[in-house]
């Protein structure tokens, strides 16, 4: 199965900002957002996008 066009990911921290059907991961500052969203750009082979300094996610274009 190939997934194509599709959050893959929510990277957050401010769990009041978020919800949906994507994985929610919490972090506890924006370092830790900044790693966890450098680290599962690679895992999940998408792309990180940041909407605030609160809130990243994971895209697959």
């Amino acid at each position: 199965m190939v997934i194509e066009k599709s959050v893959l990911a929510i990277i957050t921290t401010n769990k009041e900002k978020v919800s949906g059907g994507a994985p929610i991961f919490i972090c506890h500052d924006f370092d830790e957002l900044q790693k966890y969203a450098a680290n599962l750009e690679a895992i999940l082979d998408g792309i990180a996008h940041a909407l605030s300094d609160e809130v990243f996610i994971i895209v697959k274009h």
